[in-house]
Protein backbone atom coordinates (compact mmCIF):
# COMPACT_ATOMS: atom_id res chain seq x y z
CA UNK A 1 0.00 0.00 0.00
CA UNK A 2 1.28 3.51 -0.76
CA UNK A 3 0.03 7.07 -0.76
CA UNK A 4 0.85 10.39 -2.39
CA UNK A 5 3.38 11.21 0.33
CA UNK A 6 6.38 12.63 -1.45
CA UNK A 7 9.74 11.39 -0.26
CA UNK A 8 13.30 10.58 -1.30
CA UNK A 9 15.04 7.46 -0.09
CA UNK A 10 15.54 5.43 1.91
CA UNK A 11 19.21 6.43 1.69
CA UNK A 12 21.88 4.57 3.63
CA UNK A 13 23.70 7.16 5.75
CA UNK A 14 26.02 5.13 7.99
CA UNK A 15 26.77 1.44 8.33
CA UNK A 16 28.44 0.13 11.48
CA UNK A 17 27.10 -3.42 11.00
CA UNK A 18 24.96 -3.02 14.11
CA UNK A 19 23.69 -6.26 15.57
CA UNK A 20 20.67 -4.38 16.91
CA UNK A 21 20.78 -0.73 15.88
CA UNK A 22 18.21 1.09 18.04
CA UNK A 23 16.97 4.15 19.87
CA UNK A 24 17.64 6.75 17.18
CA UNK A 25 17.09 10.36 18.36
CA UNK A 26 17.63 13.83 16.93
CA UNK A 27 19.60 16.22 19.20
CA UNK A 28 18.32 19.67 18.28
CA UNK A 29 21.00 21.54 20.28
CA UNK A 30 23.82 19.83 18.40
CA UNK A 31 21.86 19.21 15.18
CA UNK A 32 23.10 15.63 15.23
CA UNK A 33 21.55 12.16 15.16
CA UNK A 34 22.34 9.65 17.92
CA UNK A 35 21.77 5.90 17.95
CA UNK A 36 23.00 2.76 19.68
CA UNK A 37 23.90 -0.87 18.98
CA UNK A 38 22.40 -2.68 21.94
CA UNK A 39 24.37 -5.97 22.25
CA UNK A 40 27.79 -4.45 21.58
CA UNK A 41 27.40 -1.47 23.90
CA UNK A 42 28.27 1.05 21.19
CA UNK A 43 26.82 4.49 20.49
CA UNK A 44 27.15 6.63 17.38
CA UNK A 45 26.36 10.14 16.19
CA UNK A 46 25.94 11.76 12.80
CA UNK A 47 26.28 15.38 11.68
CA UNK A 48 23.98 15.59 8.63
CA UNK A 49 25.39 18.95 7.55
CA UNK A 50 28.83 17.45 6.94
CA UNK A 51 27.87 13.81 6.55
CA UNK A 52 30.47 12.89 9.16
CA UNK A 53 29.64 10.20 11.68
CA UNK A 54 31.54 8.30 14.36
CA UNK A 55 31.32 5.89 17.25
CA UNK A 56 31.79 7.83 20.50
CA UNK A 57 30.94 5.30 23.21
CA UNK A 58 31.76 1.68 23.96
CA UNK A 59 30.68 0.31 27.32
CA UNK A 60 27.72 -1.26 29.05
CA UNK A 61 24.74 -2.40 26.99
CA UNK A 62 22.37 0.53 26.31
CA UNK A 63 18.78 -0.48 25.62
CA UNK A 64 17.56 3.07 25.14
CA UNK A 65 18.35 6.69 25.95
CA UNK A 66 16.78 10.11 26.21
CA UNK A 67 18.12 13.62 25.80
CA UNK A 68 18.00 15.64 29.01
CA UNK A 69 16.84 19.26 29.16
CA UNK A 70 20.48 20.35 29.51
CA UNK A 71 21.51 18.40 26.40
CA UNK A 72 23.20 15.50 28.19
CA UNK A 73 22.20 11.90 27.52
CA UNK A 74 20.37 9.64 29.96
CA UNK A 75 21.37 6.03 29.33
CA UNK A 76 19.12 3.10 30.24
CA UNK A 77 21.38 0.08 30.49
CA UNK A 78 21.57 -3.52 31.64
CA UNK A 79 20.32 -4.76 35.05
CA UNK A 80 17.94 -1.80 35.23
CA UNK A 81 20.81 0.65 35.59
CA UNK A 82 20.46 4.32 34.60
CA UNK A 83 23.38 6.70 34.02
CA UNK A 84 23.89 10.19 32.66
CA UNK A 85 26.48 10.87 29.95
CA UNK A 86 27.98 14.28 29.34
CA UNK A 87 31.27 15.17 27.62
CA UNK A 88 32.51 11.60 27.99
CA UNK A 89 31.74 11.42 31.72
CA UNK A 90 29.30 8.90 33.23
CA UNK A 91 27.36 9.44 36.44
CA UNK A 92 25.17 6.75 38.01
CA UNK A 93 21.59 7.58 38.94
CA UNK A 94 20.34 4.03 39.59
CA UNK A 95 22.94 1.21 39.67
CA UNK A 96 20.32 -1.53 39.22
CA UNK A 97 16.67 -2.38 39.83
CA UNK A 98 15.94 -5.42 42.03
CA UNK A 99 14.57 -8.20 39.83
CA UNK A 100 16.21 -6.85 36.67
CA UNK A 101 19.67 -8.33 37.27
CA UNK A 102 19.29 -10.68 34.28
CA UNK A 103 17.47 -8.20 32.07
CA UNK A 104 18.09 -4.84 30.40
CA UNK A 105 16.11 -1.82 29.32
CA UNK A 106 14.78 -1.98 25.77
CA UNK A 107 12.91 1.14 24.65
CA UNK A 108 12.30 4.42 26.47
CA UNK A 109 10.60 7.78 25.94
CA UNK A 110 10.44 11.07 27.82
CA UNK A 111 7.01 12.53 28.49
CA UNK A 112 5.91 16.21 28.36
CA UNK A 113 6.84 16.72 32.03
CA UNK A 114 10.28 15.13 31.74
CA UNK A 115 9.45 11.74 33.20
CA UNK A 116 10.67 8.66 31.32
CA UNK A 117 8.60 5.57 30.46
CA UNK A 118 11.00 2.65 30.12
CA UNK A 119 10.50 -1.04 29.36
CA UNK A 120 12.66 -4.00 30.36
CA UNK A 121 13.11 -7.25 28.47
CA UNK A 122 11.68 -10.63 29.51
CA UNK A 123 14.00 -13.18 31.11
CA UNK A 124 13.75 -16.96 31.39
CA UNK A 125 11.96 -16.53 34.72
CA UNK A 126 9.48 -13.75 33.96
CA UNK A 127 7.95 -11.56 31.22
CA UNK A 128 8.88 -7.94 30.55
CA UNK A 129 7.90 -4.87 32.54
CA UNK A 130 7.18 -1.17 32.04
CA UNK A 131 8.47 1.40 34.51
CA UNK A 132 8.20 5.16 34.89
CA UNK A 133 11.19 7.19 36.06
CA UNK A 134 10.11 10.45 37.73
CA UNK A 135 12.16 13.69 37.79
CA UNK A 136 13.13 13.11 41.43
CA UNK A 137 14.80 9.83 40.45
CA UNK A 138 12.07 7.51 41.79
CA UNK A 139 11.35 4.46 39.65
CA UNK A 140 7.77 3.15 39.53
CA UNK A 141 6.60 -0.23 38.20
CA UNK A 142 3.56 0.31 35.95
CA UNK A 143 2.97 -2.94 34.03
CA UNK A 144 4.08 -6.57 34.28
CA UNK A 145 3.55 -9.74 32.22
CA UNK A 146 4.65 -8.03 28.99
CA UNK A 147 5.90 -9.71 25.84
CA UNK A 148 8.89 -7.58 24.74
CA UNK A 149 7.94 -3.99 25.65
CA UNK A 150 8.93 -1.73 22.80
CA UNK A 151 8.20 1.53 20.95
CA UNK A 152 6.29 4.33 22.70
CA UNK A 153 4.76 7.61 21.58
CA UNK A 154 2.29 10.30 22.65
CA UNK A 155 -0.85 11.54 20.93
CA UNK A 156 -0.59 15.18 19.78
CA UNK A 157 -3.08 16.30 22.46
CA UNK A 158 -0.84 14.64 25.09
CA UNK A 159 -3.77 12.67 26.49
CA UNK A 160 -2.75 9.27 25.12
CA UNK A 161 0.31 7.00 25.24
CA UNK A 162 1.03 4.43 22.53
CA UNK A 163 2.90 1.35 23.71
CA UNK A 164 4.19 -1.54 21.59
CA UNK A 165 4.36 -5.22 22.55
CA UNK A 166 6.36 -6.89 19.82
CA UNK A 167 5.65 -10.53 20.65
CA UNK A 168 1.92 -9.83 20.91
CA UNK A 169 1.99 -8.08 17.55
CA UNK A 170 0.12 -5.13 19.06
CA UNK A 171 0.40 -1.41 19.54
CA UNK A 172 -1.72 -0.44 22.54
CA UNK A 173 -3.19 2.94 23.40
CA UNK A 174 -3.53 4.12 27.00
CA UNK A 175 -5.18 7.16 28.52
CA UNK A 176 -2.35 9.27 29.90
CA UNK A 177 -2.62 11.80 32.73
CA UNK A 178 0.08 14.39 32.18
CA UNK A 179 -0.29 15.81 35.71
CA UNK A 180 0.47 12.49 37.43
CA UNK A 181 2.11 10.33 34.77
CA UNK A 182 -0.49 7.61 35.34
CA UNK A 183 -1.77 5.46 32.47
CA UNK A 184 -5.11 3.63 32.27
CA UNK A 185 -7.76 2.36 29.87
CA UNK A 186 -5.58 0.01 27.83
CA UNK A 187 -6.97 -0.89 24.40
CA UNK A 188 -5.58 -2.20 21.12
CA UNK A 189 -4.66 0.47 18.57
CA UNK A 190 -3.46 -1.92 15.86
CA UNK A 191 -3.09 -5.70 15.85
CA UNK A 192 -0.64 -7.06 13.30
CA UNK A 193 -1.94 -10.61 13.54
CA UNK A 194 -1.40 -11.50 9.89
CA UNK A 195 1.61 -9.24 9.36
CA UNK A 196 5.04 -10.61 8.53
CA UNK A 197 7.20 -9.40 11.39
CA UNK A 198 6.29 -7.61 14.60
CA UNK A 199 6.03 -3.94 15.55
CA UNK A 200 9.21 -2.51 17.08
CA UNK A 201 10.09 1.16 17.55
CA UNK A 202 7.67 3.95 16.68
CA UNK A 203 7.24 7.70 16.33
CA UNK A 204 4.37 10.14 15.71
CA UNK A 205 4.33 12.70 12.89
CA UNK A 206 2.88 16.23 12.82
CA UNK A 207 -0.44 14.94 11.49
CA UNK A 208 -0.84 12.63 14.47
CA UNK A 209 -0.12 9.52 12.40
CA UNK A 210 1.95 6.68 13.84
CA UNK A 211 5.02 5.24 12.14
CA UNK A 212 5.99 1.74 13.25
CA UNK A 213 9.17 -0.17 12.38
CA UNK A 214 8.55 -3.85 11.60
CA UNK A 215 11.10 -6.32 12.98
CA UNK A 216 11.44 -9.11 10.39
CA UNK A 217 9.02 -7.14 8.19
CA UNK A 218 11.62 -5.15 6.24
CA UNK A 219 9.64 -1.91 6.29
CA UNK A 220 8.11 0.97 8.18
CA UNK A 221 4.34 1.47 8.21
CA UNK A 222 2.23 4.60 8.77
CA UNK A 223 -1.15 4.43 10.53
CA UNK A 224 -3.80 7.10 10.96
CA UNK A 225 -5.01 7.95 14.50
CA UNK A 226 -7.86 5.51 13.74
CA UNK A 227 -5.39 2.69 13.06
CA UNK A 228 -5.72 2.57 9.27
CA UNK A 229 -2.56 1.88 7.25
CA UNK A 230 -1.83 4.69 4.77
CA UNK A 231 1.80 4.15 3.76
CA UNK A 232 4.51 1.50 3.70
CA UNK A 233 8.18 2.06 2.88
CA UNK A 234 10.47 -0.92 2.37
CA UNK A 235 14.12 -1.03 3.42
CA UNK A 236 16.94 -3.40 2.35
CA UNK A 237 16.99 -5.03 5.80
CA UNK A 238 14.58 -7.53 7.35
CA UNK A 239 14.87 -6.24 10.89
CA UNK A 240 13.79 -2.61 11.06
CA UNK A 241 14.02 -1.37 14.64
CA UNK A 242 13.44 2.33 15.37
CA UNK A 243 12.79 5.69 13.74
CA UNK A 244 12.65 9.39 14.53
CA UNK A 245 12.14 12.67 12.72
CA UNK A 246 15.00 15.15 12.60
CA UNK A 247 16.68 17.89 10.61
CA UNK A 248 16.08 21.64 10.72
CA UNK A 249 12.40 21.29 9.74
CA UNK A 250 11.94 17.70 10.97
CA UNK A 251 11.26 16.45 7.45
CA UNK A 252 13.98 13.78 7.62
CA UNK A 253 13.01 10.40 9.03
CA UNK A 254 15.99 8.44 10.39
CA UNK A 255 15.61 4.66 10.64
CA UNK A 256 17.80 2.02 12.31
CA UNK A 257 18.06 -1.66 11.43
CA UNK A 258 19.53 -4.86 12.92
CA UNK A 259 21.31 -7.96 11.65
CA UNK A 260 24.58 -6.36 10.58
CA UNK A 261 26.48 -9.43 11.73
CA UNK A 262 24.61 -11.56 9.15
CA UNK A 263 23.94 -9.43 6.07
CA UNK A 264 23.71 -12.48 3.81
CA UNK A 265 20.52 -13.52 5.56
CA UNK A 266 19.23 -10.20 6.90
CA UNK A 267 19.75 -7.98 3.85
CA UNK A 268 22.45 -5.74 2.43
CA UNK A 269 21.29 -2.82 4.57
CA UNK A 270 21.11 -4.79 7.81
CA UNK A 271 22.70 -2.93 10.72
CA UNK A 272 22.77 0.45 8.94
CA UNK A 273 21.21 3.86 9.56
CA UNK A 274 18.88 5.17 6.82
CA UNK A 275 17.33 8.54 6.03
CA UNK A 276 14.05 9.26 4.25
CA UNK A 277 13.40 12.88 3.27
CA UNK A 278 9.77 13.94 2.99
CA UNK A 279 8.61 16.83 0.82
CA UNK A 280 5.13 17.18 2.29
CA UNK A 281 5.39 15.76 5.81
CA UNK A 282 7.29 16.47 8.98
CA UNK A 283 7.55 15.34 12.55
CA UNK A 284 8.40 17.18 15.73
CA UNK A 285 11.05 17.10 18.42
CA UNK A 286 10.74 14.34 21.00
CA UNK A 287 10.20 15.48 24.59
CA UNK A 288 13.26 15.80 26.79
CA UNK A 289 13.78 14.06 30.08
CA UNK A 290 14.19 16.23 33.17
CA UNK A 291 15.59 13.74 35.66
CA UNK A 292 17.52 15.32 38.51
CA UNK A 293 21.10 14.09 38.68
CA UNK A 294 22.90 14.89 41.93
CA UNK A 295 26.20 16.65 41.44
Amino acid sequence: MNTSLGYDGPEMIADYNCEVGEGVLWHSDEKRVYWTDIPTGRMFRLDPSSGKHAQFYNGEIIGGFTIQADGSLLLFIEKGGIKSYRHGELQTLIPKIPGEELSRFNDVIADPKGRVFCGTMPTEDRPGRLYRLDPDGQINLLLEELDIPNGLGFTPDENGLYFTETGEGKIHLFDYDQSTGKISGKRTFVYLKDEQGGPDGMTVDSEGCIWSALWDGGCIVRYTPEGKETARIELPAKKVTSLTFGGEDYSDLYVTTAGGNNKAQEGEGAGALFRINFTSLEGSEEYRSRIHISS
